[in-house]
């Protein structure tokens, strides 16, 4: 019932897209979970791995990105000891499901993001400041998500999230790449 967003800044030679989504499953979770977790059943770590590849172009620079979601399945855990049905593992799956959809919503937006700008000869600042925008708003929403739904416990709440997740993958926008 958290988020971990790491950025990886290095120079690459191959130029690529993106991670397709990923329903969670409880061999997600390989991680042990903390004994001091305040309640907290689960909790996915996800990372946005950005590297990128420079050439100038047209008196600027256009970059090419490869923008990764890993789940980091050695740092994500379940407290299998603490569930008791099938039907409350569900709950705490969609729950930690939203974590990861957000961690896929962000990599998402830096992919449409950058690949719509021309950068600067100051591309690596350029690169960061945008990283650093998107990764703070996706920060908040997993922060706002965990506490609209009590991580969880507020059952009407969880499933107003569930409908947001949903309408927003629906309509995602296509990738301009092509």
């Amino acid at each position: 019932m958290g988020f971990a967003a790491l950025c990886l800044l290095t120079l690459i030679t191959a130029a690529s897209a993106q991670t397709s989504f990923h329903q969670l499953t409880a061999n997600d979770f390989w991680g042990t979970p903390r004994a001091n977790a305040g309640g907290v059943v689960a909790y996915t770590n996800c990372t946005i791995d950005y590297r990128y590849q420079a050439r100038r172009e047209n008196g600027g620079y256009r970059l090419n990105f490869n923008i990764r979601l890993i789940l980091n399945n050695n740092k994500s855990w379940l407290d299998r000891s603490r569930v008791s049905t099938a039907q409350q593992m569900a709950e705490i799956l969609k729950h930690e499901q939203g974590h990861y959809t957000i961690a896929f919503l962000e990599q998402q937006e830096l992919l449409r993001t950058v690949s719509r700008m021309r950068f600067s000869s100051n591309y690596n600042y350029e690169a960061m400041a945008v990283f650093n925008r998107i990764d703070a708003k996706y920060k908040q929403l997993n922060i706002d998500y965990d506490e609209d739904t009590a991580h969880m416990a507020d059952r009407v709440q969880q499933h107003s999230w569930d409908l947001y997740f949903q309408k927003k993958l629906k309509f995602l926008p296509e990738d301009d790449e092509g």
